[in-house]
């Protein structure tokens, strides 16, 4: 009770001034400079790790919830309903919140509006929390669009690039590899921490390979103990929305990943919400991941980060931390 009636009055005081902030700035009115929660100290103080010159925290807030993309298998009114909780106004108060239980970073993609609403929390209302962006421009044979989507979000500030998994994966497979290695340059070129996403262990294996200059890895892990978790003979691809998994062999990655002397965020660690998070943070963490990234809803956030501080606290792992 007393658990709950805390992170209730937590999250009231927290939040009053940007709630307040954006319902003003909808009416017309002008924001204060800074909303109260970036002048407080962190509620909680989660460990980091180093991706580049970036202190990144070792619990990170994923951007899908934020964008209403939920993995929700084939219950298509989730996605509605995500997109009917997480208002702009919602998104905000979310940041607000993750920062305040010492998440400084936001992993997403490049979503317009969301990037619009980020790009207000950061100018408008003093946010602090740092970007890691994966670009949606096509990868083809002109990289110009993608260039330019780099470009602009290095302008806004993005603290880290890394190519979006979904085209990373389609690449390695259509034997175009070596195009990942010229969109992690032009991220460099930028002078930013450039990295590669994945859900198939393949591209990270083809990225240590072929030395493609990568300075961190943003790939799928998951365990398969879950009730909808996929039968043997249902693992075909290296990830399927149904039966829902992202990680197809999470042993041969942990394995393979033991040799990666790069940091590695770890993400889909939940499954998508089949996987509670004090057993997917526990595995991840102790099968090598550097930083876990999860989608949490607002309400989800206080609750998780204590998790990821109590397992962080006494964490046994054979790899050694690589940020």
């Amino acid at each position: 009770m007393s658990h709950k009636t805390d992170r209730r009055t937590f999250v009231k005081s927290a939040l009053a001034a940007p709630a307040a902030m954006a319902l003003s700035m909808q009416a017309g009115g002008q924001a204060p400079a800074t909303p109260a929660p970036q002048q407080a100290a962190p509620a909680v103080a989660l460990p980091q790790g180093k991706i580049g010159n970036m202190q990144v925290s070792r619990l990170l807030l994923g951007g899908n919830l934020l964008t209403h993309f939920t993995h929700s298998r084939d219950l298509k009114y989730v996605y509605n309903l995500a997109a009917h909780y997480n208002t702009d106004e919602k998104i905000i108060e979310t940041l607000a919140i993750a920062e305040q239980n010492g998440i400084n970073t936001l992993v997403i993609h490049t979503v317009p509006h969301v990037l619009d609403t980020l790009r207000k929390y950061r100018v408008e209302m003093g946010g602090k929390i740092q970007w890691i962006v994966c670009p949606t421009a096509p990868v083809g044979n002109d990289l110009t669009e993608y260039a330019q989507q780099v470009e602009a979000l290095v302008k806004d500030r993005c603290e880290a690039i890394y190519v979006f998994g979904v085209n990373a994966d389609k690449l390695v497979a259509e034997g175009r590899g070596d195009v990942i290695a010229k969109l992690v340059a032009i991220a460099k070129e930028h002078g930013v921490p450039s990295g590669v996403g994945a859900h198939d262990a393949n591209v990270i294996m083809f990225c240590e390979k072929n030395n493609v200059g990568a300075d961190f890895y943003v790939k799928t892990l998951h365990h398969h103990k879950y009730p909808t978790a996929p039968k043997p003979h249902e693992l075909t691809a290296a990830y399927a929305e149904i039966p829902g998994y992202w990680c197809r062999d999470p042993q041969e990655l942990v394995e393979f990943m033991a040799t990666v002397e790069k940091p590695w965020i770890a993400f889909k660690v939940m499954a998508a919400g089949a996987i509670e998070p004090a057993s997917a943070f526990q595995y991840a963490f102790k099968n090598g991941a550097d930083h876990v990234l999860a989608g949490m809803f607002d309400y989800e956030i206080a609750e998780d980060a204590k998790i990821a501080c109590d397992i962080l606290s006494n964490i046994e792992r054979t790899r050694p931390w690589r940020s």
